[in-house]
Formats: C-alpha cells, structure tokens, sequence
C-alpha cells in the first residue's frame, strides 16, 4: 500500500504508527471492495506477514474501525465482517437465508431526520445494519 492516502496521513497527525499490520490490512480491504471477515483477512495478510497472528488482525481491525478507517457489519450470530470505508452505507439481512442487501446513506436522511425531531438526538452513524426477511422468504414464512 502506498504511503500517501488521505487517512494515513490523518493516522500519522493523530501521533499513530503505520504499522505493516495496519498498512497490509488496509491494502487487503481497500482492494476487496466487498465485505471480509476476520479469518479471511488474516489468510489474505499473513501471506505477506510471516508471524501475524489472528489475535493481532483482530486487535488492529478493532483499531481500524475506532478510527474511522473500516466499517465493520454486524451479521447476526456473533458474525463480523469488515470493509474500507468507500462510502456511507447501510445493510438489509436476511434472518432466514443470508442475503445481504446494501442501502445507500441517502435513503435513511429522512430517518435520521425524524429521530432528531422527534428525540433531539442528532444521529451520526454512517453504518447500521437492519434485519429482517427477503422477499422470497417472506413467501414461506407465516406468523
């Protein structure tokens, strides 16, 4: 990964290292454009790292998440996974089947809008995730 990125910049002005494991899992998730969990990142990155250890990618992802710089998606059943943060996104899943659907920022303004009315909370998350059923679920479910 190059050295020159927008938030490696801000990384070093906060006064943090850019470590080769911050550096390669970066690389990895800025490069997958997709979601990713934990084990498939430490495989990915431990080719270039001999002596990574899962409990490192997790430590430096948790980091990464704090600081802005990877969004990480919580799939129901204690599953994670990550991603760059290319832009503000939410998740539709599945309880029933899996599927994961992406929603653009935009569609929840309105949302975001009624909550401060209605609450005065002024929300700033820029990932949620919503479950529920697909539309072919649905067809087999009943109450």
């Amino acid at each position: 990964m190059r050295n020159d990125h927008p938030e490696l910049s801000w990384l070093r002005e906060q006064g943090y290292r850019l470590t080769p494991q911050r550096l390669a899992i970066l690389d990895v998730l800025r490069n997958t454009h997709g979601h990713l969990n934990p084990t498939e990142i430490y495989q990915r990155v431990s080719q270039d790292i001999p002596g990574l250890t899962e409990a490192t990618v997790y430590r430096t992802l948790n980091f990464l998440a704090e600081q802005g710089l990877v969004l990480v998606a919580h799939l129901g059943r204690g599953r994670l996974v990550y991603e760059f943060t290319e832009h503000d996104h939410h998740h539709l899943i599945c309880r029933q089947c899996g599927d994961m659907r992406e929603i653009d920022h935009l569609e929840l303004k309105g949302l975001y809008k009624q909550f401060l009315n209605n609450t005065g909370y002024q929300i700033n998350t820029i990932h949620a995730t919503f479950f529920g059923l697909c539309p072919d679920c649905q067809k087999d479910w009943s109450p």
